[in-house]
């Protein structure tokens, strides 16, 4: 009778690590899918009102020829031309130049105009994307899971999974050691026909 033993690696690790590749590979997809380092953004003001509210969640899309793509009309993200210390999302109002040298005056739709220094002039150097999908309500749940919240959420899942694993692996432990007589008809070996 062979005995073998395997070397297991934890579920609760493995789930861990199902987990923690499958977010990666979403993320990653969806940089890819829309050429950004970060495709999505909250709206925090209340400027681009109807069209946009505070905790809209924006899908962003950038590229190689994005920047000279984009037409009167369209919602961009950018950041502020003067200090580059804020990201901004209006609705673009007036475009002058033409390629990479393009200059874009955009104005929020709730705001009578477009104000110097935020809304203009914005270059390529400005310029994140343009907005292509909007998640109306969503970002309120980013509100919801900042830190410290959200530690404490993704602790609780894997407290959750560490522990139905070891009750899981306990109740096969009692199943599987009992004493008793081998199933009839076996005749103790579970390779050999009844």
């Amino acid at each position: 009778m062979l005995d073998k033993k395997r070397s297991k690696v934890p579920t609760a690790v493995k789930d861990v690590i199902i987990v923690v590749v499958g977010v990666a590979i979403v993320w990653l997809g969806l940089r890819v899918a829309f050429d950004t380092s970060n495709p999505f953004y909250v709206v925090s003001s209340g400027s681009m009102v109807p069209t946009l509210n505070i905790n809209d969640v924006l899908i962003v899309k950038d590229g190689p020829t994005m920047f000279q793509d984009v037409k009167v009309g369209d919602i961009i993200v950018f950041e502020k031309p003067d200090t580059m210390d804020r990201v901004i999302v209006h609705r673009i109002a007036e475009i002058t130049g033409t390629g990479d040298n393009r200059i874009l005056r955009t104005k929020g739709d709730a705001n009578p105009g477009s104000i110097p220094g935020t809304d203009y002039p914005i270059t390529k150097q400005d310029f994140i994307g343009k907005v292509v999908y909007v998640l109306p309500g969503v970002g309120l749940v980013t509100k919801i899971i900042s830190p410290p919240v959200n530690y404490i959420i993704i602790a609780i899942i894997l407290a959750i999974l560490f522990f139905n694993r070891m009750g899981a692996s306990k109740k096969s432990n009692e199943s599987g050691s009992g004493s008793g007589p081998p199933p009839s008809g076996t005749d103790g070996d579970p390779y050999l026909p009844k």
